[in-house]
């Protein structure tokens, strides 16, 4: 049972990994773990990182010879997860999709407060900023309050590639899967080395409750969230070759 696992879909959450992990599940020559999420790389709670087992993550795989992944948008943003990613496997390969930052903090808030994990207004959590972000298992982080540093991208990217090579890394925009899904997934099979797929159809992959009511964002955080995003944008262009998407609310 089991098997290395080969490439990870690492983020961005709220960018479309879950559409592109279904997609996936649907290639017959790939095997994607059963659950989208095994936050295996961040987990700080479960895994002794002195001396890491891995027999556990590797056996929600079948082991049957099919390239292996999964999915968990959580690692390129949590610290160290991709540092263990590359102890476990220095061959993985890396899909990272990107959402325009400021839409992507919109619908990560609109998650939470439908979870029942925020209670604040928007635009109180952006004008809060980092003084929320104060995870103790990751000083500076948060998984559920970082709407606003989860958006800043280039520094992301940098580590990512000083800890594996550009040739192993795939970075794409979540418009791009939404509106071109064949042309984006056959660079996606194209990177894996895998059989293209026929005839895909369009889908749309929502993950956890909807937050009922208005659909936009204050336009006041908008133009605060846009200021504050400008000079990382231009730098995560130049990083990834990428150009910035228009925000989709």
């Amino acid at each position: 049972m089991g098997g290395r696992v080969g490439f990870l879909i690492a983020g961005v959450q709220k960018g479309g990994t879950t559409a592109l992990y279904d997609y996936l599940c649907d290639h017959p020559d790939l095997e994607m773990s059963p659950v989208k999420e095994p936050h295996f790389f961040d987990d700080e709670a479960g895994v002794d990182w002195a001396c890491p087992d891995y027999g556990p993550y590797e056996a929600q795989f079948s082991g049957d010879g099919r390239l292996k992944g999964e999915a968990t948008p959580i690692y390129t943003y949590w610290p160290g997860a991709l540092e263990r990613a590359r102890a476990y496997n220095p061959a993985l390969r890396l899909i990272v999709l990107f959402r325009d930052p400021v839409a992507r903090a919109w619908s990560h808030w609109r998650m939470e407060t439908a979870r029942g994990a925020e209670s604040l207004p928007f635009e109180i959590c952006i004008a809060a900023g980092r003084s929320r972000v104060d995870d103790p298992a990751a000083p500076g982080c948060h998984r559920v309050h970082s709407y606003v540093e989860r958006g800043f991208y280039a520094p992301q990217v940098r580590r990512l590639l000083t800890l594996f090579p550009r040739t192993q890394c795939l970075f794409l925009r979540s418009a791009d899967l939404r509106t071109r899904p064949e042309t984006i997934l056959a660079g996606v099979c194209d990177f894996l080395g895998a059989p293209r797929m026929a005839d895909v159809e369009a889908r749309f992959s929502h993950v956890g409750p909807r937050l009922a009511g208005t659909g936009s964002p204050p336009e006041a955080a908008v133009q605060q969230l846009r200021a504050l995003y400008e000079a990382d944008q231009a730098a995560w262009a130049a990083l990834t070759g990428l150009t910035p998407e228009s925000p989709e609310f």
